[in-house]
């Protein structure tokens, strides 16, 4: 269902996505190929299932590149506006300092805003976002 959205709204931008649909332990997680690895409300992990993944995100990035992860902070579960229920699947600023220090930090700043993203996460909504870079001599 998502890769198909996703096709859709390639196509209607006439923009070109090569799509590999893998669970996170099955992807073969690149080293050192990218420049911008992009995380947005990938909440569906556990804290071991992110460790592993917020790991091999640093790792597939390029020296210069750049990671943005944004997600729900534990203030959503107040509002029910979509997101997990469950406390430890949220991000909070240390938590994201402390798995993405090795890095620059360029942003991290939580906010609250209203969301349209669905029918699953709509309405105000308690929301974090990183920016970090890779040091270039990495």
């Amino acid at each position: 269902m998502a890769v198909e959205k996703a096709r859709r709204l390639a196509q209607s931008r006439s923009v070109e996505v090569r799509y590999e649909v893998a669970s996170v332990y099955e992807w073969r997680w690149p080293e050192s190929e990218f420049d911008l690895v992009v995380a947005i409300f990938v909440q569906f992990a556990d804290p071991a299932m992110r460790r592993f993944m917020f790991e091999r995100m640093i790792g597939a990035l390029k020296p210069g590149g750049r990671v943005l992860v944004e997600g729900y902070t534990p203030a959503q579960l107040k509002y029910a506006t979509g997101g997990p229920k469950e406390v430890d699947q949220l991000y909070t600023e240390d938590l994201l300092r402390e798995a993405f220090g090795a890095l620059e930090i360029l942003e991290l700043r939580a906010y609250e805003a209203e969301l349209s993203e669905g029918t699953r996460h709509t309405g105000m909504s308690a929301v974090i976002d990183l920016v970090a870079r890779k040091n270039i001599k990495a």
